[in-house]
């Protein structure tokens, strides 16, 4: 994690980190970086036309009119010490050139997940293992609904067992928040563990 001085002028030091939040197309990213930024998010969002069609599938969410074309940006203070820098990359695989850029510097990964439509996070989940960013399964319920156990997501995944997997409502900024604040302790918890420090 950076640091930079504490704006408060207190004298303290704030740390700030980066989280690349990813997932497939129309899974809640903007949404997600819009429901807990603290400042105007900075949205690339795009009207979809007619040249997606047969590309981007749009049968599971038909009232989708917009797509994210470069990245969102958002930022939020989890506490007077921790301010977290939040990029939500774009969800086609057109896009995808973009996101080595995206997770330069990042301290870990949030994956969103829409259950009805699982496979889209696939390549998300490979891009990050091959990098070896450590990430979190956050699924997404959709309606306030949870289709599926956390377990049961994990194994369809087929996931390393220490991968987090949570539940949030992207609209919903406590939830979103805890999402954030249990990515944030993953990335620890893994720290000390290769350092041997103590928990």
């Amino acid at each position: 994690m950076s640091h930079r001085p504490a704006a408060n002028g207190a004298g303290g030091r704030v740390t700030s980190a980066k989280i690349v939040i990813a997932g497939g197309f129309g899974v809640g990213k903007t949404t997600l970086v819009g429901s807990v930024s603290e400042i105007t998010p900075l949205t690339t969002e795009a009207i979809m036309t007619s040249a997606g069609v047969g590309v981007d599938d749009t049968r599971q969410i038909p009232n989708k009119t917009t797509t994210t074309v470069a990245m969102d940006f958002g930022r939020i203070s989890i506490d007077r010490d921790l301010i977290l820098y939040l990029f939500g990359t774009p969800g086609q695989t057109r896009f995808w050139f973009m996101w080595d850029e995206l997770v330069r510097g990042a301290i870990g990964a949030v994956v969103m997940v829409d259950t009805r439509r699982l496979a889209d996070c696939f390549a998300a989940i490979d891009f990050f293992e091959h990098r070896k960013l450590p990430y979190l399964i956050a699924i997404n319920c959709f309606d306030g609904q949870q289709y599926h156990q956390a377990q049961d997501v994990r194994d369809a995944l087929a996931i390393q067992t220490d991968v987090p997997v949570v539940s949030c409502d992207a609209r919903n900024r406590e939830s979103t928040k805890q999402v954030l604040i249990s990515l944030v302790e993953y990335v620890l918890s893994m720290r000390r563990t290769r350092t041997g420090a103590p928990a």
